[in-house]
């Protein structure tokens, strides 16, 4: 198991409306150089977050104890940019499951789906919708139904459904990456290959 397995999550949400958010603003290139997963969500937003002096920015979101939680919502176009794995792994490791937005880069999308981050698309409108809740009431429960394939507030009567293909939806139910689902059929394999090889 590569990651503890989502299913539904309910959270309250960290309202970031900036569009066009690209992979070197997530996760500067500076802080690329190890391999390994962990420790990138201290550099998540490093130059938003952080003066050069390594002073605070106050008033950046992820330095407002306003708001917390585990889903990130975001602007239209999040995770444009260079293809580099670790924006996702940073954005994992910092504790966010799920990221709302109204449009991913296609590769950064795949990459949060491969390490147990959810990226959930739905229209501007829901999206407009959902961060005047926020703003309203920084506590406001939102659910993400993974196995309904829903985003609602139910105390605002707020709901979207959104897609995701059935392999990437069955891995993230079971926490797995691709050699993880490999690995689960792997009696499957050696069936399929000895009918075709004998």
């Amino acid at each position: 198991m590569a990651y503890e397995p989502f299913t539904i999550l309910k959270s309250s949400g960290v309202p970031l409306p900036i569009e066009n958010v690209d992979t070197d603003q997530i996760i500067p290139a500076r802080f690329l150089k190890a391999t390994e997963r962990k420790g990138f969500g201290d550099n998540l937003f490093r130059d938003w977050r952080y003066n050069q002096d390594d002073t605070i920015i106050k008033d950046f979101v992820l330095n407002d104890p306003t708001y917390k939680g585990g889903i990130l919502v975001a602007g239209k176009n999040f995770g444009s940019g260079s293809s580099r794995e670790h924006a996702a792994w940073s954005i994992y490791d910092y504790g966010f499951r799920c990221i709302i937005s109204s449009f991913f880069a296609d590769i950064f999308k795949n990459n949060c789906l491969n390490i147990g981050v959810l990226p959930v698309k739905v229209e501007p409108t829901f999206l407009k919708d959902l961060y005047e809740i926020i703003y309203e009431n920084p506590n406001t429960e939102i659910m993400v139904d993974l196995p309904s394939q829903l985003v609602l507030v139910e105390e605002n009567n707020l709901a979207a459904s959104f897609e995701i293909s059935s392999y990437k939806k069955n891995n993230l139910l079971n926490g797995f990456d691709d050699i993880d689902y490999l690995l689960n059929i792997k009696n499957e394999i050696n069936d399929f290959a000895k009918k075709t090889l004998f």
